[in-house]
């Protein structure tokens, strides 16, 4: 690696480490804790590259970066930042970054991003590009793990395209937040935003209703899968007949649409029309790291909401951190506000948050059990780390009600799901009484989606 390198950090200790890192790799390295001092090299025509911290003692990198791409069009510049929401990414992307990087950084990686910036000429920056848009209140994509920064990354990189995009991920991941994050941070964000219905799409002036409403802003079908063919089939009618002024295509899916393609369950030509990008939002279980974050934010939002100030004991943000989460960040945040409002105390303890969840945490699966695993082995290994979670000490009252709520929510969700949201169907097929159903779905907090025959 050859080159030299400007550095602009406040923490000493970055500053020390990217310095021996680079000049162990055959750079010259200038290294600042002041924007002021990076901005007068770049005016002196010094360094091939960048690596800049955003928030310094006397200004802010991402605000900078117009004014370096100005001045010096050919610079690269690698952003790093301990601010580890979507806004940061997608506002390094706006000011035309090389790259960017969230702290904690991996030093290799980061090495190897250099290198490439000094190899890859940067590209002459958009005339006249946008001020960083501030970050919504409201916007709850925070996260610091690799999936989460990998997914921001390239939202970053999409939104101002023309590519249809299908947003997958299990329930309450937050598809809806991409999708609603990748048009209000586009150059669509003044058009309409439409999320379309089922029957959105009946009759014959459905679909081309449809693309009145949405113009040319962004057009959602939300969890696509859910729709039979018929409705597939008018989607892929008016995706044919889109025109000029027509609105970015983006679609959700719980579940697994190619498996479901090759199963004969979802058209393939509507596949292949939806899917020109993919993202994966993933699960809270794939991002174990970043819940602790996630409920720092929502007992912010809650203290905001609620006026109280609601604090996790260190025990109960262990437990919050364990648990498997299965609603994912939806269920994260209605347990907090839950906890915000019936906490006795400011410290919300372990107990509270046991009662809360309804459970403790249960493993994952085990993988590679065979056949013969029977599940009640299964549920038993479950049971024994219940118990063993607690040490000497017995689990709160109530351990066979918080059980059978753990494996009742699942099964009726799956039941429901395979008889088409009929609650008919569903009621019989597990053998209850369908007034006994409909108290199980409110009680467990259940959302049913019936899917009907569209005419």
């Amino acid at each position: 690696m050859d080159g030299t390198v400007l550095v602009a950090d406040d923490d000493r200790t970055i500053r020390t480490v990217l310095t021996q890192a680079l000049t162990r790799a055959g750079c010259k390295v200038h290294a600042t804790s002041s924007l002021i001092t990076l901005m007068r090299w770049v005016e002196e025509g010094k360094g091939d590259l960048v690596i800049s911290d955003v928030v310094m003692p006397d200004g802010n990198g991402l605000e900078a970066l117009p004014r370096i791409g100005k001045i010096r069009p050919d610079l690269p510049v690698i952003v790093i930042s301990a601010q580890n929401t979507i806004m940061t990414a997608i506002q390094a992307a706006e000011a035309e970054a090389f790259d960017y990087l969230p702290k904690p950084f991996d030093l290799p990686d980061l090495m190897k991003r250099s290198a490439r910036a000094l190899d890859v000429k940067r590209r002459v920056p958009k005339p006249a590009p946008q001020a960083p848009r501030e970050a919504g209140d409201d916007l709850p994509l925070v996260g610091r793990t690799a999936a989460m920064q990998a997914l921001y990354r390239l939202v970053a990189r999409v939104m101002n395209t023309d590519l249809p995009v299908l947003i997958t991920g299990e329930s309450g991941t937050g598809k809806s937040l991409i999708a609603r994050a990748i048009h209000d941070f586009s150059d669509r964000r003044t058009m309409p935003f439409v999320v379309a219905q089922a029957n959105d799409l009946v009759g014959m002036d459905g679909p081309s209703t449809l693309l009145s409403r949405a113009r040319g802003g962004s057009l959602v079908f939300d969890e696509v899968a859910d729709l039979d063919d018929e409705a597939q089939a008018r989607i892929v009618r008016m995706l044919d007949m889109l025109g000029d002024n027509a609105p970015r295509i983006m679609a959700t899916s719980q579940g697994n649409l190619a498996a479901r393609m090759e199963n004969g369950g979802f058209r393939q030509d509507l596949f292949y029309r939806l899917g020109g990008v993919t993202l994966h939002v993933p699960s809270l279980r794939e991002r174990v790291d970043d819940i602790p974050l996630l409920a720092d934010h929502f007992l912010a939002r809650g203290e905001r909401d609620f006026g109280q100030v609601r604090r996790l004991a260190p025990d109960a943000r262990e437990l919050v951190r364990g648990y498997s989460w299965p609603g994912n960040v939806r269920q994260l945040e209605n347990t907090l506000k839950r906890l915000m409002v019936t906490a006795s105390e400011p410290e919300i303890t372990r107990a509270e948050v046991e009662a809360a969840l309804g459970s403790l945490p249960l493993p994952e699966p085990m993988k590679g059990m065979g056949d013969a695993d029977r599940l009640s082995a299964s549920v038993a290994r479950h049971l024994k780390r219940y118990f063993d979670l607690h040490g000497g000490s017995l689990p709160p009252p109530g351990v066979y009600t918080r059980i059978l709520r753990e494996v009742e929510a699942p099964l009726i969700e799956i039941a429901l799901d395979a008889t088409g949201g009929n609650q008919a169907k569903c009621a019989d097929l597990l053998g209850i009484n369908r007034n006994t159903l409909r108290k199980k779905i409110t009680e467990l907090d259940i959302q049913v989606t019936r899917r009907r025959k569209l005419m």
